[in-house]
């Protein structure tokens, strides 16, 4: 009997150990940022209304009809005057990229935003494990990630990945990657570098599916800090709790909607095709359809299962017909929204889709029009908004979603650690944001253009060359 009882007890507390080190495991797989840091080119580098001119007026090869289209284009995008280029372009030798080109742009972002970083942190270069570097459209050797290595004098045995071609929506990917890293190996801190090199894509030629992409793209990039110590989630701002990816390259349309080629006489840009946005929305359904359960509370699950099952039973229609919006209240779950910022019809098509107000897309839009669209790394100076306005509190929950070429929708959710309100990026200017208006002055300046009818007569200004 006694033993038998011994049997029992030593089970129970095998099972209880067991039990105990499936939960203990977990908490050494969770995912922190301690923090990040944006990078903010120099004033010198501030694509204004006029300089603005200036570039499309030094531009051969536009005529009258295309002068027209980018001012369409231009007044429409919602970005502002204090966007940034790259060094190659403020300098007029867009037409004729270097290889050093590239380079440079890199490593100015590289030697200030990862030195700044690691000195905000107190964490040394020596002890990061994991660097993920993605940079869509640029690729040298040595790669990316050995330069930084290099630079910083890193350890031997660090894991580097330097991805490549992944498109705005890389962000999320590289973040991806370092989930699953830190899901097999504990105690580990890892560097996302996130950015996009313009300069040997800065598009010279007049196809109008490829010279969009010079009035949306801009300088930019960001470096965030992360790991799975335990040691350091005191120090945490924010928790990843759930990730997902969605990948259409199977599809055709989707496939070819986003590309970087050469136009017919051989000059390299990037292709934007008029289904983009159609291609962009099946990846977005597609991907809140694996996103919902995981993130929105399961009284909303059944209100949305309840009101389906009605509507099946009584065989009614939306009044609408084609509309897009999401029957989900995401707000249920979600407390505030970082979307990519596209452009301006990408961010109206995400707020309709999920039902958004203006307060809900302010950070984006004000993003756009602030630094333009930084590529992979304009989710984070749309989250470095919602801080530096103070948004941010302990325990709300923050939604990234991104759309990239390929075509991918990626989307992950985060929770705040602690009340967060650090300026960072934003801090010389955020006090007069939102404006009154975020309308630019490029119709002021060249709405002229528009009454112009005869082409073959049509002379550039000289203000403008």
């Amino acid at each position: 009997m006694e033993f038998l009882t011994l049997y029992y007890v030593v089970t129970l507390l095998y099972l209880c150990f067991l039990i105990w080190k499936v939960f203990d495991q977990r908490r050494d797989q969770e995912c922190y940022i301690l923090d990040y840091q944006h990078y903010k080119p120099g004033d010198e580098r501030k694509l204004g209304t006029d300089y603005c001119g200036k570039i499309i007026g030094r531009n051969e090869n536009l005529g009258l009809n295309e002068y027209k289209f980018l001012l369409k284009a231009i007044v429409s995008s919602g970005i502002g005057e204090e966007t940034y280029g790259p060094r190659n372009v403020m300098e007029g030798r867009e037409a004729n990229p270097t290889l050093m080109d590239g380079i440079t742009e890199m490593e100015e972002f590289f030697h200030d935003s990862i030195a700044k970083l690691l000195a905000k942190t107190g964490i040394s270069a020596s002890e990061i494990d994991v660097l993920v570097v993605n940079v869509s459209m640029f690729s040298s050797v040595p790669s990316l990630t050995s330069r930084i290595v290099n630079h910083y004098k890193m350890r031997q045995d660090i894991k580097a990945y330097n991805l490549t071609g992944m498109g705005c929506s890389a962000s999320l990917i590289s973040l991806d990657i370092i989930r699953n890293v830190f899901k097999s190996q504990k105690n580990k801190c890892a560097l996302l570098v996130t950015s996009e090199s313009l300069s040997p894509n800065w598009y010279s030629g007049n196809d109008r599916s490829m010279i969009l992409a010079n009035c949306l793209f801009r300088a930019g990039g960001c470096v965030i800090l992360l790991t799975n110590k335990r040691s350091l989630k005191h120090r945490a701002i924010l928790k990843l709790k759930c990730l997902v990816r969605t990948h259409h390259g199977a599809r055709e349309d989707a496939f070819t909607c986003c590309n970087q080629m050469e136009d017919d006489q051989g000059r390299l840009g990037f292709y934007l095709a008029k289904n983009l946005p159609k291609a962009a929305t099946r990846a977005f359904v597609d991907n809140l359809r694996v996103l919902s359960p995981k993130i929105l509370p399961t009284r909303e699950l059944l209100r949305f299962m309840f009101v389906s099952l009605i509507k099946k039973l009584t065989k009614t229609k939306s009044a609408g017909g084609g509309s897009t919006k999401s029957p989900l209240n995401f707000k249920t779950g979600v407390d505030h929204f970082c979307l990519h910022t596209g452009g301006k019809a990408v961010i109206d098509g995400i707020g309709m889709s999920l039902d958004l107000c203006e307060y809900d897309l302010e950070p984006a839009r004000m993003t756009l029009h602030r630094f333009g669209n930084t590529s992979a790394s304009s989710l984070w100076y749309v989250l470095g908004y919602m801080e530096a306005k103070k948004r941010l509190k302990k325990g709300d929950r923050v939604l990234m979603i991104s759309f990239g070429a390929g075509f991918k929708c990626n989307s992950c959710l985060w929770e705040v650690m602690k009340d967060l309100g650090d300026r960072n990026v934003w801090d010389d200017c955020i006090d007069s944001y939102p404006p009154e208006s975020l309308a630019n002055p490029f119709m002021e300046k060249f709405g002229w253009i528009n009454s112009v009818e005869d082409a073959s007569t049509f002379k550039m200004p000289d203000f403008l060359k």
